[in-house]
C-alpha cells in the first residue's frame, strides 16, 4: 500500500483511497501508505509501562495542550486550505527517544473536532490513516463526513506521527528530483537498468541521511505507539480508543502489545499481516492488486461492453494492460503538463485507482485515453495523487516518511540477486504489478539505520476485544491479513469482521452492515460475534 511509494517494496497508500472516496485530493496506507511491510521490534508490556511512567515523571504526561485554530496544511502535509473553524490544532511534546525521557523532545502535530453531544461524550477516538507517512492532521478533516456518527460522542483526534508532515517530517529529495525518481524505470530488465535503479535508490537514501539523519533512528513504529500512549494520558483518557487503517492497523497492534491494559475500544480496518516479512507482503500485494484489476475489468466489461478498454477482461484484459505498460517503457506518452507518462508512473496510477471502486471509472477513462488517444493525462493525475504531488509540482513528505519508517522497522535488506531470484514468482502473481513490487524490495538497501525486527509483535493477552476488519477484494492488504492479525492478538482479543466487497478500507465504503457493526462497538461497546460477515 504505500506510494506506489517504494517503501520496502509495498504498493499502496491508504490515504489515496480514503480521500478519493470523499472526492478530496490525496494514502493510504499510503500510501501510501503504501507499504504494510514495516515491522517493529518486540517489546514487553512491562518495559512499555516503565517507559511511560518515566515520561510521566518528567512532566510530559501533565502537559497542557494549547488548542487553537488550525492553519492550512503545510507542504510536507500535502498543502491545501485550512479546515473549518470547529477543528482545533495543538502540538504535543514527546521524547525523541523514549529510553531517554529527560532528553531531547520533539513536537507532534495534533488535530481534533470536539464531540457534538458533550453530555454523552465518551472520550477521544484517535485515528491513524496509514502509509506509513500519511498526515492525520491533513486527512481527518477531509474525511469528517465519513465519521460524523462517531463524532457525536467522541472527540475525533488524529496526528502526524514522528517523521511525518509537521512532526519533524523526514526530508529527502527536492521536488525536481522527486519528479525524476517517480518517473524512473522501476522494472529493470538489463544490467544497465538495474544499475540505474540502484543509483537512484542510493541518491534517495543519501538525501534522506543528509537532510534528516538526526531523526532517522527514531521514527519506528514502536516509538509511535509509545507516543500514542502519551497522547492518551495528555488527552485525559483512561483507555485508548483507536481507529487504525492499513499501516495504522500495525501501529494499533503494536500499541496493544505494549499496553494491553490500556486498550479501550479499538478498530483495525484493512489489516497488515503482522507475520509476513517484506518479501511475503510484497508478493501478497502483487496478488491483491492483480485480483482488484481482474475485478475492475470484469465490472467494466459488464457495464460498457466493447467500450471497455480492457475488453472482456481476464487474460485478454491483463494482456492489454501489460502491453500498454511495456510500450510505455520504450515510448512514454505526452501529457498537457509537459511531463511524460512513463511505465512506472502508469503502474502507480493504475494501482492508485484500484484502491476504491469509486475511482474505477477514472481508471477506465485513463486507460482509454492512453490506449486509444495516445495521451497520459488521467493516469498521470492518478499517479500524482498516490505519490503525494500537488498540481503545482510540490511533494508532501509521504514518500520520504514511508521509506524512513519502513526501513527502520524492517530488518531485512534485499539485494538485486535476491529480487532476480524471486522475479518469476512475482511475475506469475501479476504480469502488471509483479516486477514493480519485486524491485521495490531494494528500497531499504544501504539505509543508514539498521532495521529493528523481522516482523512486528502484536500479541496482546489481557487486552479488551479488538475489532479486526478485512475486505475480500482489498488490493493492498489482502483479507487473510485480518484473520492472521486476530489470531496473533490472541484468543478473546481479536474479533474478525469481513466485508464482502472491493477496495482498501471497509468502513469508509459506507456499507450499512459494517458501519452499524463498527458504530455499535465504538459507541455502545457492543462486541459482534467473531466471524461476522457483511455483504
Amino acid at each position: 500500500m504505500h506510494t506506489v511509494v517504494r517503501g520496502a517494496g509495498a504498493l499502496g497508500l491508504t490515504v489515496l483511497l480514503l480521500t478519493a472516496a470523499t472526492g478530496c485530493q490525496g494514502d493510504g496506507s499510503s500510501a501510501a501508505e503504501p507499504a504494510p511491510t514495516s515491522p517493529t521490534s518486540p517489546t514487553t508490556g512491562t518495559a512499555a509501562a516503565t517507559g511511560t511512567a518515566t515520561a510521566a515523571a518528567t512532566g510530559l504526561a501533565a502537559q497542557q495542550l494549547d488548542w487553537h485554530a488550525c492553519p492550512a496544511p503545510t507542504g510536507a502535509q500535502g498543502d491545501g486550505t485550512a479546515p473549518a473553524a470547529d477543528w482545533q490544532c495543538a502540538t504535543l511534546k514527546t521524547p525523541l527517544d523514549h529510553g531517554k525521557p529527560d532528553g531531547t523532545t520533539i513536537g507532534l502535530a495534533l488535530i481534533r473536532s470536539r464531540a457534538k453531544d458533550e453530555q454523552h461524550r465518551i472520550g477521544s477516538l484517535l485515528f491513524n490513516f496509514g502509509g506509513p507517512g500519511a498526515s492525520g492532521v491533513a486527512t481527518l478533516p477531509a474525511l469528517a463526513a465519513t465519521y460524523s456518527s462517531l463524532n457525536s460522542r467522541y472527540d475525533l483526534v488524529s496526528f502526524d506521527p514522528r517523521g511525518v508532515g509537521a512532526s519533524d517530517g523526514v526530508t529527502c529529495l527536492d521536488d525536481r528530483a522527486m519528479d525524476a525518481a517517480t518517473a524512473a524505470d522501476s522494472t529493470p530488465d538489463t544490467p544497465d537498468a538495474v544499475k540505474a535503479l540502484d543509483d537512484g535508490n542510493a541518491r534517495f537514501v543519501a538525501a534522506c541521511e543528509h537532510n534528516s539523519g538526526a531523526v532517522l533512528p527514531y521514527v519506528d513504529t514502536e516509538r509511535a505507539a509509545r507516543d500514542m500512549d502519551l497522547m492518551r494520558q495528555v488527552l485525559g483518557d483512561p483507555k485508548l480508543s483507536y481507529f487504525g487503517i492499513s499501516y495504522g492497523t500495525q501501529l494499533g497492534g503494536v500499541y496493544a502489545h505494549l499496553f494491553p491494559q490500556q486498550v479501550g475500544r479499538m478498530v483495525l480496518d484493512s489489516v497488515v499481516d503482522p507475520t509476513k516479512d517484506p518479501q511475503q507482503a510484497a508478493l501478497g500485494q502483487a496478488q491483491g492488486f492483480q485480483l482488484a484489476l481482474d475485478d475492475f475489468m470484469k465490472a467494466c466489461a459488464a457495464q460498457v461492453g466493447a467500450a471497455c478498454p480492457t475488453g472482456a477482461g481476464g487474460d485478454e484484459g491483463t494482456a492489454k494492460v501489460t502491453a500498454l505498460v511495456q510500450k510505455l517503457a520504450q515510448s512514454p506518452l505526452p501529457t498537457t503538463q509537459g511531463r511524460q507518462l512513463t511505465e512506472s508512473l502508469a503502474i502507480t496510477g493504475i494501482a492508485g485507482a484500484l484502491y476504491s471502486q469509486e475511482t474505477w471509472p477514472v481508471l477506465a477513462a485513463g486507460l482509454t485515453q492512453a490506449m486509444d488517444q495516445g495521451t497520459g493525462d488521467t493516469l498521470l493525475q492518478l499517479s500524482d495523487a498516490l505519490n503525494g504531488r500537488d498540481a503545482q509540482g510540490h511533494y508532501s513528505n509521504l514518500n520520504a516518511a514511508n521509506r524512513a519508517i519502513s526501513c527502520v522497522d524492517a530488518r531485512q535488506r534485499y539485494s538485486d540477486q535476491d529480487v532476480q531470484q524471486q522475479l518469476p514468482q512475482f511475475q506469475a502473481a501479476s504480469p502488471v504489478f509483479g516486477s514493480y513490487t519485486a524491485w521495490g524490495l531494494t528500497a531499504c538497501t544501504g539505509w543508514p539505520v539498521p532495521g529493528k525486527a523481522a516482523h512486528p509483535e502484536v500479541s496482546a493477552p489481557g487486552a479488551a476485544p479488538i475489532l479486526v476488519v478485512g475486505t475480500t477484494g482489498d488490493p493492498a492488504t489482502p483479507v487473510e491479513g485480518a484473520r492472521t492479525m486476530a489470531q496473533q492478538l490472541g484468543a478473546g482479543v481479536g474479533v474478525t469482521v469481513t466485508l464482502q466487497g472491493e477496495g482498501h478500507g471497509g468502513y469508509n465504503t459506507g456499507n450499512p452492515c459494517l458501519k452499524q457493526t463498527v458504530d455499535a462497538y465504538l459507541l455502545d461497546g457492543t462486541v459482534p460475534a467473531d466471524g461476522t460477515t457483511c455483504g
